[in-house]
């Protein structure tokens, strides 16, 4: 592939005053300084909610608007909580079209000015329809996911209790993200049960913020190497197993044959762990563990060679606005590729990363490879 990364910014993650199109231009302009203000081709703009919950449409051009890019051309990308992956994939194939030079991809949510039930309900429109009927929501549905992980392959309360130790921890260090204070596993097992097994802090939580990247055509040390998206039966009972995403499986065999690599060429992963037992499922399914081998990482030690997982604290360290998650896996992957990533840059610096996205509970999932072994 021929394009690459060339500039990043954010938004940090929390709850934040200002509006969805205010994130969204944070984020960007701290971009585009990156690059030192060049001419944009083309601009895509991620978000999930913003007409459900922001009453907000129009939103590239308004993001365009703010940011001065009118002569741009642009267009708005939705794929449910991957929303954010989808247009980064969308902005590169633009590069590859040839078509566009320089394109800034930007994806924003703003959650936290509305009431919990009434942004729960908003995300349950990505679910089957007869889900909704139902009164399904999604931290229900990964309960049930994470019910039937836990009884095939005998995995604690502990295990998830410990993922979410982890994810807490890292996010310490990483000054975008919403939680800047670790937990103790006792903290974890004590908090509120949502939907057995999934207590308060083994779910990601409701955040505003934004992410923007710089796409250009090249190489660099934060090429896209390859892309792979792939979808599941939308019901989760229509699916033949839940203990695995086979979206995940399908993206991850499509972005490693695209980028000419094997697992054990990743030394970085940003996973999506929107709810902690998911980070096992998200291991296993990339192929960076058998099946059932992933809860052994977080109770004994992780087998030598295996990537670095979350550095940036994941969605459940980070916070969750769920347009802007997806781009913002991206983004840390492109932070440790060149350096910069501050207080959690891994040592040794990798040199090639993945991203990983999932969209609604994941029926359509993504995979990004970058990293600086280009052609």
């Amino acid at each position: 592939m021929s394009a690459h990364v060339t500039a990043t910014g954010y938004a940090r993650f929390g709850r934040r005053p200002e509006s969805l199109v205010e994130l969204a231009a944070e984020a960007a302009s701290h971009a585009l300084e990156e690059v030192g203000r060049k001419p944009i081709d083309l601009l895509v703009v991620g978000n999930m909610l913003a007409g459900a919950v922001n009453a907000t449409e129009n939103l590239v051009s308004r993001v365009a608007n703010r940011i001065s890019v009118e002569t741009a051309a642009g267009l708005r990308v939705e794929a449910a909580s991957a929303s954010g992956a989808a247009a980064f994939h969308a902005g590169v194939l633009a590069v590859e079209s040839g078509q566009y030079d320089r394109v800034l991809v930007v994806a924003a949510e703003k959650m936290t000015d509305r009431p919990t039930p009434e942004v729960s309900a908003a995300l349950a429109h990505s679910l089957h329809p007869t889900e909704q009927v139902a009164g399904a929501t999604m931290p229900a549905l990964a309960a049930l996911v994470s019910q039937r992980y836990a009884q095939r392959y005998g995995v604690a309360p502990e295990v998830f209790d410990a993922v979410s130790c982890a994810a807490r921890a890292a996010a310490v260090h990483n000054p975008y993200a919403q939680f800047q204070a670790a937990v103790t596993p006792e903290e974890v097992h004590n908090s509120r049960m949502v939907a057995s097994p999934l207590r308060l802090l083994h779910c990601s939580a409701i955040s505003d913020g934004a992410v923007a990247v710089v796409v250009e055509r090249g190489h660099g040390p934060a090429s896209v190497l390859g892309l792979g998206q792939a979808f599941e039966a939308m019901a989760v009972v229509d699916r033949e197993d839940l203990t695995t995403f086979a979206a995940t499986r399908s993206a991850a065999e499509r972005a490693f044959r695209r980028a000419n690599l094997g697992r054990h060429d990743v030394q970085l992963a940003e996973l999506h762990d929107a709810f902690a037992p998911f980070l096992l499922i998200d291991v296993e399914d990339l192929g960076f563990a058998r099946p059932g081998d992933a809860p052994g990482w977080f109770t004994g030690s992780r087998p030598e060679g295996s990537p670095v997982l979350n550095a940036s604290g994941g969605i459940l360290g980070r916070g969750h606005p769920v347009g802007a998650s997806g781009l913002a896996e991206i983004a840390d992957v492109v932070r440790q590729l060149t350096g910069r990533a501050g207080a959690s840059q891994v040592d040794p610096r990798p040199t090639t990363g993945l991203a990983h996205s999932i969209g609604g509970l994941a029926s359509h999932n993504f995979v990004t490879i970058l990293g600086g072994n280009a052609p």
